[in-house]
């Protein structure tokens, strides 16, 4: 198992320590901070990566983290048992992939608004969460302070309907249109290599329900 995981804790660890950085430093966040803005005008884009190492407070950190490390490893393992040798690799580019195309998504919205920066994991995390979804769609899910376990499928509906309300909203300063996109980034990469995945996924849906008399 340890060889399983390593790359997670690998991911967790250079998070925290970029993180941890740029705390006690400044302009690292405003140097690699995700800003559409800046991007389009002095051709920055590698902050569409940087800015996924990145975190507002401890909180926002280990909130993050946290998550991170309770998902990624059934995801690594997964992509480990999938593709053998390989699967570390993959997962790890299908991580950094993912804070990409949760900062991609951002920038289309908000290129042409030098307000809007974002920074944190969240994209990449609601990725990795997802494709946990996806292969374990009726596996409970724990929020935290709460003990009642919900169903991963329907834990996924109702955050990407919470993600697109707020991120229409726009009421706070929380990057939701990074989580949305983030999280049915993770949910369609795996099948792209695995597309067994949706019978399976549709499957277990069936049993569920049907354990419940429908």
């Amino acid at each position: 198992m340890s060889n399983i995981i390593e790359i997670n804790y690998i991911i967790i660890g250079f998070t925290c320590l970029i993180s941890l950085m740029a705390f006690n430093n400044p302009y690292w966040t405003y140097k690699l901070k995700h800003w559409p803005h800046e991007e389009v005008k002095n051709g920055e884009y590698y902050r569409w990566l940087t800015s996924g190492f990145l975190h507002g407070d401890v909180m926002h950190l280990a909130f993050n983290m946290i998550t991170l490390y309770f998902f990624g490893r059934y995801v690594e393992e997964w992509f480990t048992i999938v593709f053998e040798d390989f699967g570390r690799i993959i997962y790890l580019l299908f991580y950094l992939i993912a804070i990409v195309a949760a900062s991609s998504a951002t920038f289309f919205k908000y290129r042409e608004s030098p307000g809007f920066a974002s920074i944190g994991a969240s994209g990449a995390v609601a990725a990795v969460l997802f494709a946990s979804i996806l292969i374990y769609p009726t596996s409970k899910i724990y929020l935290f302070f709460i003990p009642i376990g919900i169903p991963g499928f329907l834990f996924g509906i109702l955050y990407l309907w919470f993600s697109a309300y707020e991120a229409k909203k726009g009421r706070d300063n929380i990057d939701h249109t990074a989580h949305y996109y983030g999280a049915i980034f993770g949910f369609f990469f795996p099948i792209l290599f695995e597309p067994a995945l949706v019978p399976m996924f549709i499957g277990q849906l069936q049993e569920w329900f049907a354990g419940l008399g429908m």
